[in-house]
């Protein structure tokens, strides 16, 4: 298994990328959460388990903002995401499709390097914000960054 390095602060740091990736959510538990106003998929669900979908919000008419956890719209444009680069010919829906994917045992080592870390670059920066700007448990105090902790996988209820 390859390293690389972390270099998105002054200091290098070697990071194994399979070790850190630790998401507190699964796919299944995103989807029946709300997320991506139920329009992720964009009606395709074939090749993930039926189990998966029982409990989603889904929409079959494009984006509700309703159906996210949150009632919030948080996250950036198709558009952004491939002018930075982040959309892969492997995953073309982008990360969601990517974890979805590796949760059912994919492997691509480049790619899951890739996504892996910027999940890891993702979380503790606004976790971070949410802890010192909102008291304790206050799930209304920065729902944006909330929703978009879910949308990553990680758990946005503290």
């Amino acid at each position: 298994m390859q390293n690389f390095k972390n270099t998105s602060n002054t200091t290098s740091v070697e990071v194994d990328a399979y070790k850190i990736f630790k998401p507190a959510l699964t796919p299944r538990e995103m989807l029946e959460a709300g997320v991506f106003g139920g329009y992720y998929f964009r009606g395709k669900i074939e090749e993930y388990p039926r189990s998966w979908f029982k409990a989603a919000k889904l929409s079959n008419n494009g984006f509700d903002v309703n159906l996210n956890y949150f009632r919030v719209k948080a996250g950036l444009p198709m558009s952004h995401w491939i002018s930075k680069g982040w959309i892969f010919k492997e995953d073309p829906l982008g990360w969601f499709q990517w974890y979805c994917r590796f949760s059912l045992g994919r492997r691509i080592q480049n790619m899951d390097q890739i996504q892996i870390m910027r999940w890891y670059n993702f979380g503790p920066r606004h976790i971070g914000a949410i802890k010192k700007n909102c008291k304790k448990n206050d799930l209304a105090c920065r729902a944006k960054q909330r929703q978009a902790l879910l949308q990553w996988a990680y758990d946005p209820f503290f």
